[in-house]
């Protein structure tokens, strides 16, 4: 337990000890040291725990445990001790802090560093030395990934079954063009998917001038998937209405044809307007001899699609050739340059199957 007189201090320091405090400040002095006293600085000005802890990236714990010792010994108790400077840990010491790190749900260089200067007065000047810890404790540094909770697996994995088989037994009529097999997506180019990655001078800035970074484009594309044909329309947005324009415009390729659709469950791929085409186009007719039939890809599975590896392929070029794209206009003229009626052929092509090509003149 404090005494009374050394929590008076604690919270009222004296103005020569303020002042010894700002000359230590502005003395240039160890990181490690700045970083003790610029706390008890900031928390003495009124600032509280919590905004200290966002500001200077330290552990209120840490905070609490100078500004004590600040105030039972000074400026002198801020500097590095002698076991502070050296930054060893004995063998026991490191189990503990693997441990802690083993029991951790995540974790970062600064957390790690604030928890071994809070616990074991030790502060590293060397990051290897934290990184080796994190490497004991079997963590490494890794990109992290997205994942959806709602995604399925064991329903993913039987759609993909049933879109082979559907195709699989279909086989002789995609071949000889009896059934067009379409699989279709949406894009929605913005203004700002020019912007990435890229390479330059390292200290120049690269900026693009981007007026409204949100001022977009909407495409259907479709790719054959017997051909490997892949065929694009714009429209404004992507509704019920534009959906079934892009549906009649593909079966007017191939008139005579049936059509088997494969897409995703976009609203306006199973709304009203789409309903009330099936039902007209396809009639009383058995569902063998539908003119347009379709077929839902996975919920939550974007990489059931091909399509969206040529929407990423054609990005992709704009950001490589950003410093020629100085308008919208040019984007969207570029953009469809590289995908319009392309001829596609990557393995993602070929998850459902692989069927020949059998139409004249045309080279998968």
């Amino acid at each position: 337990m404090l005494k009374s007189n050394q929590k008076r201090n604690i919270q009222e320091p004296e103005g020569d000890a303020l002042r010894e405090l700002e000359e230590f400040i502005e003395s240039n002095p160890d990181p490690r040291e700045l970083k003790r006293a610029l706390a008890v600085r900031i928390l003495i000005e009124g600032l509280s725990r919590t905004q200290i802890q966002i500001v200077l990236g330290v552990s209120i714990p840490f905070i609490s445990k100078w500004k004590v010792n600040f105030a039972l010994g000074g400026v002198e108790a801020l500097r590095l001790g002698y076991r502070g400077s050296v930054g060893y840990l004995n063998p026991e010491e490191r189990e503990e802090i693997i441990e802690w790190l083993k029991n951790q749900k995540s974790w970062n260089l600064l957390e790690l560093e604030n928890y071994i200067e809070d616990n074991y007065n030790v502060f590293f000047k060397s990051k290897q030395s934290y990184y080796d810890l994190f490497k004991e404790a079997g963590i490494s540094w890794k990109k992290s990934q997205k994942k959806n909770p709602k995604r399925d697996d064991e329903l993913v994995k039987n759609k993909h079954k049933e879109i082979y088989d559907i195709l699989e037994s279909n086989r002789d009529d995609i071949e000889a063009g009896r059934l067009v097999v379409y699989i279709i997506d949406e894009c929605h180019l913005l203004w700002g998917d020019v912007c990435g990655y890229v390479w330059g001078k390292t200290q120049e800035r690269i900026e693009i001038p981007i007026i409204n970074e949100r001022e977009r484009q909407t495409y259907y594309g479709a790719i054959n998937y017997a051909t490997k044909q892949f065929i694009k329309q714009e429209y404004e947005v992507a509704n019920s209405e534009n959906t079934v324009s892009f549906l009649k415009y593909l079966l007017s390729l191939n008139p005579e044809s049936r059509h088997l659709i494969i897409w995703d469950g976009a609203s306006y791929h199973r709304y009203k307007e789409m309903k009330d085409y099936l039902r007209e186009i396809n009639q009383e007719l058995e569902a063998s001899e539908w003119p347009l039939r379709c077929v839902l890809l996975a919920p939550n599975a974007p990489e059931q699609n091909p399509v969206e590896d040529i929407w990423l392929n054609a990005k992709n070029w704009l950001r490589r050739c950003w410093y020629e794209l100085r308008s919208f206009s040019l984007i969207k003229w570029f953009f469809s340059f590289i995908i319009e009626r392309q001829f596609y052929d990557f393995p993602k092509l070929h998850k459902y199957g692989f069927f020949e090509l059998k139409l004249e003149g045309l080279s998968a």
